[in-house]
């Protein structure tokens, strides 16, 4: 798939699979808002409005209040590839993104999921 065709990919279709995902391993949708709200800086309210619109992950993360400076410390494999390796910006985000909640679906402990 190419990175024009996953930016272009409406959140608001994604977010229910990250939930569902995470759900299957008996975590919660409040720890997937929680672990997207800690990258990306939006809250409950702001996060619930990007869920309702229209948005692709590209303005997603364009209108993303603040991302998080701890975030380069998301390290690891997903999907193939070395989360820290990638280079294109928003691929970056969207990876730290699949990571921050693959992480959540294996039963890491959310302090250690959030970097603190």
């Amino acid at each position: 798939m190419s990175n024009e065709r996953v930016y272009k990919m409406k959140f608001s279709q994604v977010y229910p699979l990250l939930v569902q995902k995470v759900e299957r391993k008996g975590r919660t949708k409040a720890e997937v808002d929680e672990v997207i709200c800690w990258l990306t800086g939006y809250d409950e309210q702001g996060l619930q409005s990007q869920i309702e619109s229209d948005m692709d992950f590209e303005q997603f993360f364009a209108d993303a209040p603040a991302f998080n400076p701890n975030a380069d410390k998301i390290t690891g494999v997903i999907c193939g590839h070395r989360v820290e390796t990638i280079t294109d910006p928003l691929m970056k985000k969207i990876r730290q993104m699949d990571k921050l909640v693959d992480e959540l679906a294996k039963g890491k402990a959310i302090e250690k999921i959030l970097r603190k």
